[in-house]
């Protein structure tokens, strides 16, 4: 497997036992939109959230851990089964510590997607640490890995299958769909 991926980056993604997602800018586009009811709305991909089961599927644990609170964020996570949620951390690194703690993995065995500088302090201790293109600038140098496709338009994805090929997981948890 090398699709242009190191040698180095494909040892990374080997160790992922975790994958540790921010919502607005990654999973979504980082647009809010508001209703005239106060309700909000945000774009998932489809194609992300495929990827998010084919990890689960394959044994690794995936969480998100988001600056916001949002309802809408808590309904895409169950429906993802994602196993766990951590909202409201605007300090993202003390929500880091109770997730190394609670899924008992150490940080070369979490791979953390975020694209603000909030997102920094988990980017800099992660095993793999990854970014999408429209991140901040500020960002960029501390992903090991840019994904090709923005936030919200299948970089999770990206990261996903990235990280089940080098793990030798691919073939095992699509076979069903190549009978």
């Amino acid at each position: 497997m090398s699709d242009g991926y190191s040698p180095d980056l494909i040892e990374k993604a080997k160790r992922i036992k975790l994958l540790v997602l921010d919502v607005d800018g990654v999973l979504t586009d980082g647009r809010i939109i508001y209703g005239n009811y106060g309700d909000e709305l945000k774009n998932f991909d489809v194609n992300d959230g495929l990827g998010i089961t084919l990890v689960k599927r394959s044994g690794i644990k995936c969480v998100i851990l988001t600056a916001k609170k949002s309802r809408v964020v808590t309904k895409r996570a169950k429906e993802l089964r994602i196993d766990r949620v951590y909202q409201g951390f605007h300090y993202k690194i003390e929500a880091f510590r109770k997730i190394r703690k609670r899924f008992r993995v150490k940080d070369e065995e979490i791979c953390f997607v975020g694209d603000d500088v909030i997102d920094i302090p988990p980017l800099k201790r992660v095993g793999l640490a990854v970014c999408p293109p429209n991140a901040m600038e500020e960002v960029k140098p501390f992903a090991h890995l840019m994904t090709k496709k923005n936030g919200g338009h299948g970089a999770v994805r990206e990261v996903c299958d990235f990280i089940l090929k080098a793990q030798g997981k691919w073939g095992e948890v699509t076979a069903r769909y190549f009978e």
